[in-house]
């Protein structure tokens, strides 16, 4: 399998916080980074987009460049990051101003045409209002049009679908498989996400971390195979816990995940198993990393 990055033993120390991270992104395919709050997703991002230095350790760009200062390479990366990506008093006019003399694979009409269609307006309206007079989805909205328009190899997004609604997100997720699609497997996408049932339909390769670390990785049918979703009638429960990898109980029931292999034991003591759905499979693996970590 050819990645579009190889990231090894990659760090960045702070006081409180410590990021090590080895890791692939898969070319050709839509990678989903998935964890809590302060799992190192952005910290991550901000690394492999040049915002923010690592301390230590390397990230290699389609099999041959590692610099993120190279211009050749930050062309062919399209970033877009949570926080208010242009400034406040920008109009979408300034936006295709600037883009267009920041990046020479800037596309004006792709980017009047995505801003049409997402509704927000267009850089050649007489009347314009700033972003700061937009609503958070419609900023987002803008700024994914403005890295979307561009001609990339690779778009790296910090939580694309946060402020988007649901249809907004549906619309996200059919761009994403278009942008894939356009080049015959020569694009990829790397984007963090807490909305993971809405972005099910995107993620082909899901990378889940927790406290700075990647504790699982691997393509989403894979790790459907390797994981089944465990529920059952709490009485059952004390029988299944121990073949389980991840548990939850209540008055009336159990529910968690845990390995395939385990399936048949687990029928024995009348657990009921199911293929997890992506989200059901996250709760599951990011439950068992906050339970290790409380030993």
């Amino acid at each position: 399998m050819e990645n579009a990055v190889e990231i090894t033993g990659l760090t960045k120390k702070y006081k409180d916080f410590s990021l090590d991270v080895t890791a692939v992104i898969p070319k050709g395919f839509s990678t989903a980074l998935i964890g809590a709050n302060g799992a190192g997703k952005t910290t991550l991002i901000d690394i492999l987009c040049g915002v923010t230095a690592r301390t230590s350790g390397e990230a290699v760009y389609f099999g041959d460049k590692s610099d993120t200062d190279d211009d050749g390479l930050r062309n062919r990366i399209g970033y877009c990051s949570a926080a208010n990506f242009f400034p406040l008093d920008w109009k979408l006019k300034t936006v295709a101003e600037c883009m267009a003399i920041g990046f020479d694979n800037f596309d004006r009409a792709r980017f009047t045409e995505l801003c049409v269609k997402w509704k927000i307006g267009s850089p050649d309206d007489k009347k314009q209002k700033n972003m700061m007079k937009m609503s958070d989805g419609n900023r987002m909205r803008a700024a994914l049009a403005a890295v979307l328009a561009r001609d990339t190899d690779l778009l790296v997004l910090d939580e694309p679908a946060s402020s988007l609604d649901p249809l907004a997100r549906d619309q996200l997720c059919d761009m994403f498989r278009e942008y894939l699609a356009e080049k015959d497997g020569e694009r990829t996408i790397l984007f963090s996400t807490h909305n993971i049932a809405d972005m099910e339909f995107a993620t082909d390769y899901a990378v889940f971390m927790a406290h700075g670390h990647v504790i699982e990785q691997g393509f989403v049918e894979e790790l459907k195979e390797k994981y089944i979703l465990v529920h059952g009638d709490a009485a059952n429960g004390s029988g299944a816990k121990a073949l389980m990898f991840s548990y939850s109980v209540n008055s009336t029931a159990f529910e968690g995940i845990a390995l395939s292999e385990n399936s048949a034991n687990l029928e024995a003591v009348g657990a009921i198993t199911e293929r997890p759905t992506l989200q059901q499979l996250s709760v599951g693996i990011l439950r068992k990393a906050e339970e290790d970590a409380g030993k």
